[in-house]
């Protein structure tokens, strides 16, 4: 009969746990330096790539100007005001291109360095939020061109369809204004990862966020009145829909967020 003081050796061994790996200041050094390196080469790669492309993005990018003077009836052409103003141009162009067609590699290289360091879990929370965070941008680009600079270009191009004067559009003025719309758009539609974010630290609740809605529409209103380009009423109630619905999907992220955090508290205290 065994004894009741030893160990019974038929028993199971406790569950390996689950840990980050391990690395020394000097390896994340040079850890850090090759990520650098390969996040530079892919850069570079897609500046290239970029430039090759550019003048055939350009016809991309003026396209929603041709149509707004078209609709209001002015000449559909854009101008260059400097002898290097198009080669400027080509070559900003390439180089916003490269950064993004680069930038899912770029950020596979920042996950691949804080990966080694991270619980299991948090290798799975962190490749989600970097694939969720690239989506929720391009989705915020794609809304800005398709959606709202046709809407703003028809609003300031049909001010002036009376006018005594004509429109003489300068594209480096025009990219400016692209710039600002489908950048600014794309940072906006982050709202949803900002809230997973907030939710898990536990700074924000689906309760707190439903119970502050009026809040946030009054933020919402304000920086759609100071964000959006023209001061037309259409135009700021068009960029307010997609802030309010994100919102939305913000406090359904946070409901996520809030059970599956009670869950594993639950399932915490069920194995003490």
């Amino acid at each position: 009969m065994a004894d009741p003081a030893q160990p019974d050796s038929t028993a199971l061994p406790p569950a390996e746990e689950d840990s980050g790996g391990k690395m020394s200041f000097f390896e994340h050094l040079v850890d850090l330096r090759k990520r650098l390196i390969n996040s530079a080469v892919a850069i570079a790669l897609g500046a290239c790539i970029g430039l090759l492309v550019s003048k055939h993005f350009i016809v991309i990018l003026v396209k929603p100007m041709q149509d707004a003077l078209r609709a209001s009836h002015f000449d559909d052409k854009l101008y260059f005001t400097s002898p290097a103003g198009y080669v400027t141009l080509v070559i900003n162009i390439g180089l916003y291109l490269g950064i993004v067609l680069a930038m899912p590699f770029v950020l596979y290289q920042v996950w691949l360095f804080v990966a080694p360091g991270l619980y299991k879990h948090e290798r799975r929370a962190v490749s989600g939020f970097i694939i969720s965070s690239m989506f929720l941008f391009l989705c915020g680009i794609a809304f800005g061109y398709f959606v709202m600079l046709p809407q703003t270009l028809r609003f300031l191009i049909g001010f002036a369809y009376d006018a005594p004067v004509k429109p003489l559009i300068s594209y480096n003025e025009y990219f400016e204004l692209i710039l600002i719309i489908l950048v600014g758009l794309g940072v906006i539609f982050e709202l949803p990862v900002l809230i997973f974010i907030l939710s898990l630290f536990g700074i924000v609740t689906p309760k707190f966020l439903l119970k502050n809605f009026r809040y946030a529409m009054l933020i919402i209103t304000i920086v759609a009145a100071v964000v959006t380009p023209t001061p037309d009423a259409t135009t700021m109630l068009v960029f307010m829909a997609p802030m309010i619905a994100l919102y939305f999907i913000g406090v359904l992220v946070s409901y996520v967020v809030l059970r599956r955090k009670e869950s594993q508290t639950l399932a915490g205290g069920e194995a003490q």
